[in-house]
């Protein structure tokens, strides 16, 4: 298969709608979405990400108008986040309707739904004229993608159109919300920070991914954001026996002289440029690298949550 390039929504949006699969810019990561009705374009995407089937994916939206092909209901908790936070980095997850595919929902009686923000993404969700389910736009367990340049590294000749964009903004993926129960369940932590929810839900609270609700967002699961070199967390008292063979990221600066180091100049953009850097660390053949722990709170805290799971770390 001939992966085609091109910077014109309308004519990504073609592929959709002929039942391809297509990478495309978001605000949070790059996704790979497919027709939400269309069940064999679904599986195109498990396939091409060697994606297990039981992990959900998200349904992303053009407009207000489409939750209501997808969800059942809208719950009064989802609909006050709505109204503050769509567009942008949020998932629901909401009581799926039942025309909606079991391969979508990983066979849940739910479904995420997410609008970007992303003025690309908008305006390809628009072109294609229905809901588009999209996970990441990586190799399933590879560092997600931040750059078109990063999925054509991944999906080359497995997908047929990459749509390409600026890089990310945000460069993690949405924060997951359950919307389902009797409070707000946060399933994965994101750019929309606990701090920022718990504002329009008091009673908000983060799920214990160890418990079966934390099933009903994808990223939860599995290793998830892995490169090939060791990720190692450390920090400040900690003492590094191999920097000139190893990388570093963090926002502190470290005495030693790593072969590959990369000092943020925020904890915003450490979250930006962590799987970039994860990823070009893999390029240079980089064994190990040091990931400087975030403070959990705001977006470190989402931050901490990837830097974890990359380092194979299955407990807080």
């Amino acid at each position: 298969m001939k992966t085609e390039l091109t910077d014109n929504p309308i004519v990504a949006a073609e592929y959709i709608k002929n039942g391809g699969v297509v990478a495309f810019p978001t605000e949070t990561v790059y996704g790979l979405g497919a027709d939400i009705f269309n069940r064999t374009a679904i599986g195109k995407v498990f396939t091409a990400k060697g994606r297990p089937p039981d992990n959900p994916l998200i349904a992303h939206i053009a407009d207000y108008s489409q939750i209501n092909l997808l969800a059942e209901e809208i719950p009064e908790m989802a609909r006050k986040l709505i109204a503050v936070f769509f567009p942008g980095p949020l998932t629901l997850v909401l009581p799926k309707r039942e025309e909606i595919s079991m391969l979508a929902s990983a066979g849940m009686p739910t479904i995420g739904v997410r609008m970007p923000s992303d003025p690309t993404a908008r305006e390809f969700l628009s072109a294609c004229g229905v809901p588009v389910v999209a996970p990441s736009a990586n190799l399933s367990g590879r560092p997600s993608p931040t750059s078109w340049r990063a999925v054509l590294e991944d999906l080359d000749g497995r997908i047929e159109c990459i749509l390409r964009g600026p890089d990310t903004k945000i460069g993690l993926e949405s924060t997951v919300v359950d919307c389902t129960g009797k409070r707000a369940l946060i399933l994965r932590q994101g750019a929309v920070t606990l701090e920022e929810i718990q504002k329009i839900l008091p009673d908000a609270v983060i799920a214990d991914s160890s418990q079966p609700e934390a099933a009903r967002s994808p990223g939860t699961k599995y290793r998830h954001y892995a490169p090939h070199a060791k990720v190692v967390l450390t920090g400040p008292g900690d003492v590094i026996a191999d920097p000139g063979s190893s990388a570093y990221i963090g926002t502190e600066v470290r005495p030693e002289a790593f072969r590959l180091a990369l000092v943020c100049s925020s904890v915003d953009e450490y979250a930006a440029r962590f799987f970039e850097f994860l990823r070009e660390c893999d390029r240079r053949g980089i064994a190990t690298i040091y990931c400087q722990k975030p403070a959990k709170e705001g977006i470190g805290r989402a931050l901490f949550d990837r830097l974890r799971r990359s380092a194979g770390i299955t407990d807080g």
